[in-house]
């Protein structure tokens, strides 16, 4: 069974998650992102990724029925959910997560691999793991600290609360909260500014901070000189600098 739809469309890649009735995670579901992101990632067309979801939900999280099998076995297959996080956080375009809806546990996790979060102003977002004897364990306990800090993200991850879309933004963990009837506009519209950018450039500068931020100065610095190795010698820093000179929009091609 498929879950995942893949509508592309003038250099947008919008994936389009659908497993009833709450988008659960599950290891076919897994699969399946691992299938579709490099594709996406690779193809030259595609100049922005969207994830988003079905219905009420964006990702429930793991599916209950499948983490009641407690085997080592079955987690390692539902730990690859952090692979899948990796692809979109290293992914050489920009990636979107278009939160249409509750974004709790691993679907929040994944959005925090992304590069933009923006939330319908119904969602939710959280990390109920705690409830249920767990703890958000495919990325969100290391992400969430490097995001919020440690202390904030320890309490939110403890006390399993879920927050509302608003709530969310004012602790950083979306960037944008727009009315329901607004949100597939503002989607579009933002995901269409991103694909216009240079986003080869992009894809580099995303490497170098990532690679970058576990280094001390030196090590960082080696890392962003070999990046910007690369960016000067790309297609789209000669046209960047041209039409600043021609006095003219730039025409990025993304290589």
């Amino acid at each position: 069974m498929t879950f995942l739809t893949v509508e592309t469309a003038a250099g947008v890649a919008t994936v389009v998650i659908d497993r009833p009735p709450a988008n659960a995670v599950n290891p076919e579901l897994i699969e399946e992102f691992l299938e579709v992101v490099p594709k996406l990632s690779e193809d030259p067309a595609v100049r922005c990724i969207v994830l988003t979801g079905v219905g009420r939900f964006f990702i429930a999280g793991a599916d209950i029925a499948v983490m009641r099998d407690l085997s080592l076995d079955n987690h390692v297959k539902m730990r690859r959910w952090i692979e899948v996080q990796r692809l979109l956080e290293l992914a050489p375009k920009p990636v979107v997560a278009a939160l249409n809806g509750h974004a709790l546990g691993g679907g929040a996790e994944l959005s925090l691999a992304c590069d933009l979060r923006i939330a319908a102003a119904s969602a939710s977002f959280g990390f109920p793991e705690m409830q249920l004897g767990l703890f958000p364990g495919a990325g969100g306990s290391q992400r969430l600290p490097r995001l919020l800090g440690l202390h904030r993200a320890k309490l939110l991850m403890i006390e399993g609360r879920r927050l509302t879309a608003a709530e969310a933004f004012n602790l950083g963990l979306v960037d944008e909260v727009v009315p329901d009837d607004e949100f597939a506009e503002v989607v579009a519209v933002r995901a269409g500014e991103l694909a216009a950018k240079p986003t080869a450039t992009i894809g580099l500068l995303k490497t170098s901070m990532l690679e970058g931020a576990p280094l001390d100065m030196d090590g960082a610095m080696a890392v962003e000189w070999a990046a910007v190795q690369r960016v000067i010698a790309s297609e789209d820093a000669a046209e960047g600098l041209q039409s600043f000179l021609d006095k003219r929009k730039p025409e990025f091609r993304g290589r």
